[in-house]
């Protein structure tokens, strides 16, 4: 539910909600952007950025449609989630045939197999950390992410 509708937390999580998210997105034309700071080089930040960013209703499990990727992350990683249905700890839509991503990564995504892109994962797992971009340049693991609409 708190995907659905949003979230403010305290601690710095926030979420705008799927439901506007889609409404959004459906009636006008806005791109995506990511703010990027690697743990391991947190002085340097990089950004990804998608020309266009469509989510679908949640009769549509609130799909994923993103294209046009530019930027200095090194790698696309979200568009390796491109028409993935939005996954959390009670609605398992992601491609993974044994293992709920959100679950497994601590936040709910347009996983895949789990991600590429874990930017809504929880960081401090026991061995591995969830909170990454896949072959970002300063480091595969977040200090920082952050989602941004822009309007075209």
């Amino acid at each position: 539910m708190e995907f659905k509708v949003g979230f403010n937390e305290s601690s710095g999580g926030y979420w705008l909600g799927n439901d506007q998210l889609s409404q959004l997105t459906m009636t006008n034309r806005y791109k995506l952007r990511f703010d990027l700071q690697s743990r391991s080089n947190p002085s340097s930040w990089y950004y990804a950025e998608y020309s266009s960013f469509i989510v679908l209703p949640e009769a549509f499990n609130y799909e994923l449609k993103v294209a046009g990727y530019s930027g200095n992350a090194g790698f696309d990683a979200f568009g390796h989630h491109n028409g993935m249905m939005f996954t959390t700890h009670d609605r398992d839509n992601d491609k993974h045939p044994t293992v709920n991503c959100a679950i497994d990564s601590g936040g709910g995504f347009w996983h895949n197999r789990c991600y590429r892109c874990g930017v809504n994962a929880y960081y401090g797992r026991a061995s591995v950390s969830n909170f990454t971009w896949e072959k970002l340049p300063g480091g595969w693991d977040l200090q920082t992410s952050r989602m941004w609409l822009l309007c075209k």
